[in-house]
């Protein structure tokens, strides 16, 4: 490069830097008195200033031309000319070259309708970003976020909040410590744990953070549980729609219905909170709550409906059905739970297990009061069997059978409709004399803790004996006698198939924590409190003294 190209480039780049400098320089654009003093000027009175598109007016200044800062004092106010953005306070310090304003007390910073309140802010104008510490107010058209610590990203009109962070609106009010909040969607998205408390008292928490549209009333929330007076609901990802109550979880979702005691889990669910209707699939579980005990059902899908305005309501699972309570075990294709009179339908191929008797039918429904297994109506094919005393097989088949039961034992077995029965003969309950084999129209049969009591026939049986020693494999087994206690469900199979964490209802929640922090006094102040008390410390010892108590003398008494 020739010499006059050289010095024709620093020409320029010199010429560059003293516009940038001429561009960051603060001006005094007016005063009612201007005064020096030693290292910077006075400006008292009206005072204006700028600093590019910075307009500032403040009671009183000091100038440090050299520095190109100003300490601004009564009445602060900074005025963005680009963006509408007003700042006020009390006091300020103002950096013309790095165009940093640090504003304390009484701090206001405007942005059209989101004003930040605030004792301590620094306002970067260069990069549009204001900091605020030891607590700040925001406040918009339908919000109000308190927090320690937040960082205001004006350009992009997004707020982090950090710290003790609290939003209010007029639905709900939210506890976090890492919020950020976008003021013109007004979204908030949090990190962490995270909890709401509504209006209605309906509460809605978050273990690892949540999304909240609080324009459109709508939530996710991750680890999340929603809580109402009727219902809770949890799952590992919860949407919540509150225009529309409307509930959509995904991996690990529970549906409690308070009022039926009915937990409902699966892997996706859905629930209609206004029509209390619910979807619950992928390996779907429900546990019924009784006072003494609890009724588990697995099925892949369950869907329920609890209107009281309906007049079903309901609840169906599908397929591979299999139940499990203290007193009895049950397995089908379908069923369906009728709420309001406690009657549970099994379909297709259904088997029911009751202490040593298990039925089998094309359907069957089962009653249950007060908590205990009350009466079974088995409907075609229909057919019982029921083990004595020396594991024998009583069987009875029929198109109808009823069943009622006594303390969780069957007791009365009711068979119409080509009624057949087979039952051991027994002398003393612990010899087999042999097969009592008997056809009829109709046949009752009583129980004793679970063995055949006494038969009875309204139409003259056509029956037959068949002594021990003639007993073989085809005269002990009615047609479609099938033992299927190997299918028989137990707690084992529930647990494998689905077995949630409890719930938890002492877990961390920030709204437990006193809004009032309370202080301990420093050993000055407790000094003073001894004093006022007529007590002072013995500097010497460990001990406190009554300031009245004093020795006579050399100590004697």
């Amino acid at each position: 490069m020739s010499r006059p190209s050289l010095f024709l480039l620093l020409i320029l780049l010199f010429t560059a830097f003293l516009a940038e400098a001429q561009d960051n320089t603060l001006e005094i654009k007016k005063a009612d008195l201007l005064a020096g003093a030693e290292g910077f000027e006075r400006l008292l009175g009206n005072v204006e200033m700028k600093n590019q598109s910075s307009l500032i007016y403040c009671d009183s200044a000091h100038f440090f031309r050299t520095e190109n800062k100003a300490q601004l004092f009564g009445n602060v106010r900074i005025i963005d000319t680009e963006d509408p953005v007003v700042t006020t306070s009390r006091y300020a310090e103002y950096d013309g070259n790095t165009k940093v304003a640090k504003l304390r007390n009484k701090v206001v910073f405007t942005n059209q309708e989101t004003t930040l309140y605030t004792e301590f802010l620094d306002y970067n104008r260069q990069l549009n970003i204001a900091n605020y510490f030891n607590g700040g107010r925001v406040v918009d058209s339908t919000n109000v976020l308190t927090s320690d610590r937040g960082i205001y990203l004006v350009s992009i009109e997004q707020i982090t909040f950090l710290d003790d962070v609290v939003l209010v609106n007029p639905d709900y009010t939210m506890k976090t410590n890492y919020l950020v909040y976008l003021t013109i969607p007004k979204t908030a998205e949090t990190k962490g744990l995270t909890n709401l408390i509504s209006a209605e008292g309906n509460t809605l928490d978050a273990v690892k953070g949540s999304f909240y549209d609080t324009q459109e009333k709508k939530f996710r929330f991750f680890e999340g549980t929603v809580e109402t007076e009727t219902s809770r609901v949890i799952a590992k990802e919860l949407f919540y729609d509150e225009v529309r109550m409307y509930y959509e979880g995904k991996e690990d979702v529970r549906v409690f219905n308070k009022e039926r005691d009915v937990e409902i889990f699966g892997d996706v669910g859905e629930y209609y909170e206004e029509t209390k209707y619910s979807r619950v699939y992928g390996k779907a579980l429900v546990r019924r709550y009784f006072e003494q005990d609890t009724l588990f059902m697995i099925a892949d899908s369950l869907i329920s409906l609890d209107n009281e305005e309906d007049t079903m309501s309901y609840l169906t699972a599908f397929p591979e059905v299999k139940i499990l309570k203290s007193d009895v075990h049950g397995i089908s294709d379908s069923l369906s739970y009728n709420y309001s009179d406690s009657t549970i339908k099994l379909f297709r191929d259904p088997v029911l297990w009751n202490e040593k008797s298990q039925i089998t039918a094309d359907s069957m429904t089962f009653f249950l009061k007060e908590d205990n297994l009350d009466k079974v109506i088995m409907k075609e094919k229909a057919f019982a069997i029921a083990t004595d005393t020396l594991l024998n097989y009583n069987q009875m088949k029929g198109r109808l059978m009823t069943a009622t039961f006594a303390e969780g034992n069957i007791n009365l077995l009711q068979i119409d409709g080509n009624a057949e029965s087979l039952y051991y003969a027994l002398e003393g309950d612990t010899l087999t004399q042999g097969v009592n084999i008997t056809l009829s129209a109709s046949i009752k049969m009583t129980f004793k803790e679970g063995a055949i009591q006494k038969v009875m026939y309204n139409i003259k049986p056509d029956g037959r004996f068949v002594p021990v020693q003639q007993i073989d494999e085809d005269n002990s087994r009615l047609d479609d006698f099938v033992w299927r206690v190997d299918e028989k469900p137990n707690r084992g199979m529930i647990d494998t198939w689905r077995k949630p964490e409890e719930f938890d209802p002492d877990s961390e929640n920030l709204f437990d924590i006193p809004e009032a922090r309370i202080r301990m006094p420093n050993d000055d102040e407790i000094q003073k409190t001894l004093r006022e008390k007529g007590i002072f410390e013995n500097k010497n010892s460990d001990q406190i003294f009554p300031a009245k108590l004093k020795t006579k003398g050399n100590g004697n008494r």
